[in-house]
């Protein structure tokens, strides 16, 4: 699906998007993070990460702010920063 995402810097990005009703944490690609230059934050915890075929992607240490909009849906919500 596509969403329209606000960053914190107010930097306003179309993208595609993967909805999975039964994860646990919103996630926001490292790479599309890294090309946008959209602002992160350090996390004063650090989690594990398994993919869904329990392979482990990584560990969580960083956050962004976001303004996720889907039609007329809108939320403010801090996406883990994941690969």
């Amino acid at each position: 699906m596509q969403a329209d995402v606000k960053t914190k810097n107010r930097k306003k990005l179309k993208v595609k998007a993967l909805v999975d009703s039964r994860y646990t944490y919103t996630g926001i690609d490292k790479q599309l993070v890294k090309d946008k230059r959209i602002q992160t934050k350090p996390i004063n915890f650090s989690f594990e990460v398994f993919n869904t075929d329990r392979t482990k992607n990584g560990e969580m240490t960083r956050v962004v702010s976001l303004e996720i909009e889907i039609n007329s849906y809108k939320e403010q919500l801090e996406a883990a920063v994941t690969d």
